[in-house]
């Protein structure tokens, strides 16, 4: 099977000491917005497909089951057909199944591919479904987010209550009251630096402070704030697999 650059791994297990001023200057106010979710993206669909931030291929698989391999081999080939894709999030969270042959025929063809890859894994995430996420980790083709799963310990630990959990699944860019899903009960292994604060957010904190520009008589309109994923590990994973483009890009 075809692994990862070394680098890959290097890049994330060092992520917080290496990386720190690199992401603060890419990262922070650079929301993961979504492109338009495509149109079959149903609840009865066997791969729920989306393009993050234009470039990241989202898949979530809900039950890993027979032709796996071919529905997500067509997703990622409608994707790429309108956009350059960067790397792939394949969201297991929840998800299960029977059928070990479509695991490994699913893991078979994300080994084909050398963009980054970022699983995410819960404690729901079982049968058929954790045999995937766990052959794709140790043939080091991606890294699993999230919270354990069966045996599979993920490489960035995020712990998000399961209730809040399902309700980022339906919409990861809902914003939640202040529960502890927002605050303590969400852990990583990542810097907590990275902060999605647009530059809107940043003139309007400036005014609001009386910081602007003393020769300003007129109020300049701002832009409309974009949306960005609330849910945590979705967010972690498409920060890194967009960091991880700015690094593998040719220099010049």
């Amino acid at each position: 099977m075809i692994s990862l650059p070394l680098y890959f791994f290097s890049f994330a297990n060092h992520f917080s000491r290496l990386m720190t001023r690199l992401l603060l200057i890419l990262l922070a106010g650079l929301p993961a917005v979504c492109g338009s979710l495509r149109a079959d993206m149903t609840n009865d669909a066997p791969v729920k497909s989306a393009l993050l931030e234009n470039d990241v291929a989202y898949l979530r698989v809900g039950e890993v089951q027979k032709n796996l391999a071919e529905e997500i081999r067509s997703e990622q080939t409608a994707l790429a057909a309108t956009n350059k894709i960067a790397g792939t999030v394949l969201d297991l969270r929840f998800a299960g199944g029977d059928d070990s042959d479509a695991a490994k025929a699913a893991a078979d063809l994300f080994a084909q591919k050398k963009l980054p890859l970022a699983i995410l894994v819960n404690g729901e995430t079982r049968g058929a479904a954790a045999i995937l996420a766990t052959d794709l980790r140790e043939a080091r083709d991606g890294l699993v987010f999230g919270s354990a799963a069966a045996e599979l310990k993920p490489d960035i630990a995020v712990t998000v209550k399961t209730a809040d959990e399902k309700t980022y699944l339906e919409n990861p860019y809902a914003a939640l009251a202040d529960t502890e899903t927002n605050s303590s009960a969400v852990t990583n292994s990542f810097s907590p630096f990275i902060d999605h604060t647009s530059e809107a957010d940043l003139v309007r904190e400036k005014i609001k402070d009386g910081d602007q520009d003393g020769d300003s008589t007129q109020s300049r309109p701002t832009e409309p704030q974009k949306p960005f994923i609330h849910d945590p590990v979705l967010a972690r994973a498409v920060d890194l697999i967009k960091a991880l483009a700015v690094v593998r890009q040719p220099h010049a």
